[in-house]
């Protein structure tokens, strides 16, 4: 496939005059584009849902949740693959972010080694993937050796394969299970993918990672309950969240969270069923989720 020839290289006809505009007019056309996103993304929720219903599948069962990608694409991979842990207390290596040309590249671009076909191939043999695992790629043009080289791979030993990008019938389709192709047109700025098909990536990226942890049993309601209270705003947040679920009396909270590590969902089901800690923690582990282990629901 030619990128000259992509819709996200093409000139945008809505913003030809955009540097000739005042600064407001400017950044009203820019938003103007910028509201076209969600709608894209809308239109890709069944292809979501297959992909987080099959994610959730494979991490159940001692898998991991790959992100790869190169560039901006890359990037948003990585901070979404970051976030998990102090969002949802997973360890670091259950949801990873890999971007061509290394950690550096988060930084400093390194736009060359999206060109790297074998690269995207030895990035995920270095982590040992499995057919067990989920592979994300994602790559807004859908054309980057990078990222296709290392769906090749994942496809090839059995991996489950997913793609994010922003034009229909790319090479990369030939090497996933299911494509993600909210298409939001050409850039306000041609071919400057980090603005929309930037955007749309993250938001069908918090999509996947924030669907696929509520099936996981990490939300409870809309409730953080797997927070990590790594701070002093999170101790707060966890605090609160267990006085929305339980009501229970707060210096009562407090004792029990400084007593139990800060689990949240731990708390929850001792304080809720009336029970210690050990009991609560062989429950939640035979049942996964707090409403399941208290048959309860609100």
């Amino acid at each position: 496939m030619n990128t000259e020839k992509a819709i996200t290289e093409e000139r945008n006809p809505d913003t030809m005059d955009i540097d000739l505009l005042s600064t407001e007019d400017m950044l009203k056309k820019i938003n103007d584009e910028d509201k076209k996103v969600a709608y894209a993304v809308e239109r890709e929720i069944p292809n979501i849902a297959k992909a987080v219903d099959e994610i959730g599948n494979r991490l159940q069962n001692g898998g991991r949740l790959i992100y790869i990608g190169a560039g901006t694409s890359g990037r948003l991979g990585v901070l979404d693959a970051s976030e998990c842990p102090p969002t949802f207390s997973t360890d670091p290596q259950l949801v990873q972010g890999i971007i061509a040309g290394g950690d550096s590249a988060l930084r400093i671009s390194a736009e060359g080694a999206e060109d790297d076909y074998s690269g995207g191939k030895k990035d995920l043999k270095d982590k040992n993937i499995t057919s067990k695992d989920a592979i994300v790629g994602i790559a807004a043009s859908g054309t980057t050796p990078y990222v296709i080289g290392a769906l090749e791979y994942a496809k090839g030993i059995g991996a489950y394969t997913s793609g994010i990008c922003c034009i229909k019938e790319t090479p990369m389709s030939r090497f996933t299970d299911v494509m993600i192709t909210p298409i939001v047109g050409p850039e306000a700025i041609a071919g400057s993918t980090r603005m929309k098909a930037g955007t749309a990536q993250k938001l069908v990226l918090n999509m996947i990672s924030t669907g696929v942890m509520i099936k996981l049993g990490k939300v409870c309601g809309n409730l953080m309950v797997n927070v990590k209270a790594s701070n002093k705003k999170l101790v707060k947040r966890a605090k609160g969240i267990v006085k929305q679920v339980t009501d229970a009396d707060e210096e009562y909270i407090q004792k029990v969270l400084e007593e139990n590590n800060y689990d949240v969902k731990l708390v929850i089901v001792m304080i809720l069923a009336n029970i210690d800690s050990k009991e609560a923690q062989r429950i939640l582990n035979r049942e996964g989720n707090i409403r399941k282990a208290l048959k309860w629901s609100k």
